[in-house]
């Protein structure tokens, strides 16, 4: 399996970097095309084949991954749709907002042919193949379908979903994991005030979030019920809690999501 990818910007470059981890995959079977002189000297130095040209980039790809900004999608895809092999390559659109009838738009050839294609969202934890990715199947087989879920598969966790819950699934997940982040900071900037040292404070919050996933991952257990675990009467754990909610926690969440989403 060849893969290329266009644009390895933030995204982008992670999507280089779980790959370059994978067991599925050699360096030498993964392009990336970027403007960009310094990201192509990075990838260059383990051995990926670099351009800055994207007709020659998808030339003998069985994925073409495009990772630029919404507003460069059009130019992007119609750059390299002449260069592209309908009938043998794959095509997979990562950038929000952009819709799979725009994708058959810009595509579509004079005889109405159109590419196998997916819209996806994956987070920038993909390079430590810890993605959570959604996955959107717009013109592609069953079969296509199961084969790409299975490649992202291996750069974390895959949802298939529908294009109506995609903006979802990015506010959840790609926007989700700065929230998570905005999380930890501001608990360890609460531990240095409870005395501990900057660097201790955000390792044992880091911590405490692993397990906290890893608690609910393994029972099964809601949230909720999880916490029941923890609270004490009179405690000072709900004493926390209250005092948190007090201040609007769980409404602060679900309004940050909902805006991210609008």
């Amino acid at each position: 399996m060849k893969i290329t990818i266009i644009g390895a910007g933030a995204m982008g470059g992670s999507t280089a970097e779980g790959l370059l981890k994978s067991q599925q995959l050699q360096a030498a079977d993964i392009t990336v095309s970027d403007p960009c002189q310094t990201v192509l000297e990075k990838f260059a130095r383990k051995g990926v084949s670099t351009t800055t040209d994207n007709q020659v980039a998808v030339v003998g790809a069985d994925i073409v991954m495009v990772f630029v900004k919404p507003w460069l999608v059009e130019t992007v895809l119609k750059g390299i749709k002449d260069s592209m092999d309908y009938g043998k390559q794959t095509l997979v659109i990562i950038a929000a907002g952009i819709s799979s009838a725009q994708v058959s738009e810009w595509m579509k050839t004079a005889d109405n042919q159109l590419p196998t294609f997916f819209l996806c969202i994956p987070n920038i934890a993909i390079a430590q193949q810890q993605s959570m990715t959604f996955l959107v199947p717009a013109n592609a087989s069953q079969e296509e379908t199961a084969d790409m879920k299975a490649l992202f598969d291996t750069l974390g966790e895959t949802i298939l979903t529908d294009e109506q819950h995609l903006a979802a699934g990015t506010t959840l997940a790609s926007c989700g994991i700065a929230y998570a982040m905005r999380y930890i900071r501001a608990a360890a900037e609460g531990g240095v005030e409870l005395g501990f040292k900057a660097d201790d404070a955000k390792r044992i919050v880091m911590q405490t979030m692993k397990g906290a996933v890893g608690l609910l991952e393994e029972t099964g257990l809601h949230p909720e019920a999880a916490i029941d675990m923890v609270t004490t009467p009179g405690g000072v754990t709900i004493k926390g809690l209250n005092e948190m909610e007090h201040a609007g926690f769980t409404s602060a969440v679900i309004r940050g999501l909902k805006a991210g989403a609008k």
